[in-house]
């Protein structure tokens, strides 16, 4: 055996010169595994400046000295990549997407939070967006809920303030217009929690719908976070 069977690290062979090497080779792997973080899962070219510890899960497609490794994590090493397996059920932070995920035994899932001998996972992630508003009395967002999408919350702040002849504002979907809030507030900084009293599943994607009270708004922009439970189904 000349390597471990979990993080493939360089085992030392009896009467090994430059033990060293691999013993450092082993700590540079392990380093790069441990907590892991992954800077990108859909990063398909190798970086040109990557440093010693960087990881990348590698994705289907990829190119130059990443061909032939689809499935696999790149961790940068002393000047080149060296590549491990990884398992299924290994959780990693996804650092372009700012979310942990979970891996089924195929790809990362975001939000993963458990995973089946044959991949079906339940996780539970968070859709973040930015939208701005237009002249009008009501304002609907492009990104939507997605369907099958079990929402507990959509919370929000205001990144500019709406302005306009409002003097508050609802916020819910089209036929519940405030589902996730009322009588809002205008100010640059002001919260909404939208936590529901239950959750609910929409089963077709839906738009967000901010709604004017006593009047129209003008322009401002609004951060929203769709909190809510995906579950996908098991692989034949």
């Amino acid at each position: 055996m000349s390597e471990t069977a979990k993080f493939a690290l360089p085992l030392l062979q009896p009467a090994q010169a430059q033990k060293h090497v691999t013993v450092n080779e082993a700590l540079a792997r392990l380093d790069g595994m441990t907590q892991l973080t992954l800077l990108s899962a859909t990063e398909g070219t190798p970086p040109a400046g990557a440093a010693d510890g960087d990881s990348y899960a590698v994705p289907p497609g990829a190119v130059n000295e990443w061909d032939g490794h689809s499935g696999e994590v790149a961790v940068f090493s002393n000047g080149g990549w060296v590549f491990i397996a990884p398992s299924i059920g290994w959780r990693a932070w996804i650092a372009d997407q700012e979310q942990r995920a979970l891996y089924d035994g195929v790809s990362w899932v975001p939000g993963g939070l458990a995973v089946s001998l044959n991949r079906a996972v339940s996780s539970f992630r968070v859709a973040e967006f930015d939208h701005a508003l237009g002249a009008g009395a009501t304002s609907q967002t492009s990104v939507q809920i997605p369907q099958y999408a079990m929402v507990f919350a959509v919370t929000g702040r205001i990144k500019t303030a709406l302005t306009g002849t409002l003097t508050s504002w609802d916020f819910g979907v089209s036929g519940s217009s405030n589902r996730y809030g009322s009588g809002l507030g205008l100010t640059q900084g002001s919260w909404i929690s939208g936590i529901g009293g239950q959750p609910l599943t929409y089963w077709s994607d839906t738009p967000l719908v901010l709604t004017a009270n006593g009047g129209d708004f003008a322009a401002g922009e609004v951060r929203l976070a769709i909190h809510y439970y995906a579950a996908t189904p098991p692989a034949i």
